[in-house]
């Protein structure tokens, strides 16, 4: 057996058979899809009542006791991975699929992350939050809630992890990918509450929306896979 055959899984982009863990996987993302709306809106209402007021301003005060010109530098480079530079890791991670021939990784990845954006504008408007006083960089002129940086990176990370776990066999390659994912997602949203430039509960709410949407994708991209594997078998039986 070559190391390609170890790494890549045989035809990634076909559609499995109907299991019952792929049964398990669809309601479990339905579950995850409504509680992160749940949890999101009880967190917007809690916002717009003033309510998260005092843990914000708690919680940037201990972040703000961390600083340093060396702890700046790095939250500086880290928050930049997720929005300046994720776009560039993007193009480069669509090039890569499409080279492989991952095209439904690709399109997948492309149509999560065009999702992530116009959910971040929509939700930006819809909440109107002015941000807080940024400490270390210009004060950003967009609205604060939910944070676009949680959101984006949560949905290009988790997802990307996710396609490469999905289409290799190596575990350890899998682990690798799923905690660097973790760390990445974790780290970013921390230096935005480092940086000043958004509230705690901004950076919580850019995450449960990117839950929200990714756990969408997934069901109905389990529900696809269904509709696939059901229309072949028809057309088999004819």
């Amino acid at each position: 057996m070559t190391d390609e055959q170890d790494l890549t899984l045989p035809e990634p982009e076909q559609a499995p058979a109907p299991t019952p863990w792929m049964e398990a996987l669809l309601a479990a993302s339905l579950l995850v899809a409504g509680l992160s709306l749940w949890l999101f809106a009880w967190l917007a209402g809690e916002m717009q009542d003033g309510d998260v007021s005092k843990f914000d301003e708690a919680i940037r005060g201990w972040v703000h006791a961390m600083a340093s010109p060396r702890m700046t530098g790095t939250m500086l480079f880290i928050s930049r991975l997720g929005y300046d530079l994720l776009i560039v890791e993007l193009v480069i991670a669509l090039a890569i699929f499409l080279w492989l021939h991952w095209r439904r990784g690709a399109l997948w990845l492309a149509i999560t992350m065009a999702g992530a954006v116009a959910l971040d504008v929509a939700l930006k408007q819809a909440f109107h939050r002015v941000r807080p006083d940024a400490f270390f960089v210009a004060q950003p002129h967009s609205y604060s809630f939910p944070s676009g940086h949680a959101l984006s990176s949560f949905c290009f990370y988790a997802v990307l992890a996710g396609l490469i776990a999905d289409r290799v066999k190596s575990m350890p390659v899998r682990v690798t990918a799923g905690v660097v994912a973790a760390l990445l997602v974790f780290a970013i949203g921390f230096s935005r509450i480092y940086l000043g430039v958004h509230y705690p509960t901004d950076v919580i709410a850019g995450y449960l929306a990117a839950t929200l949407w990714v756990s969408t994708m997934l069901a109905v991209d389990r529900i696809r896979k269904k509709a696939v594997v059901h229309i072949k078998k028809r057309r088999s039986n004819r």
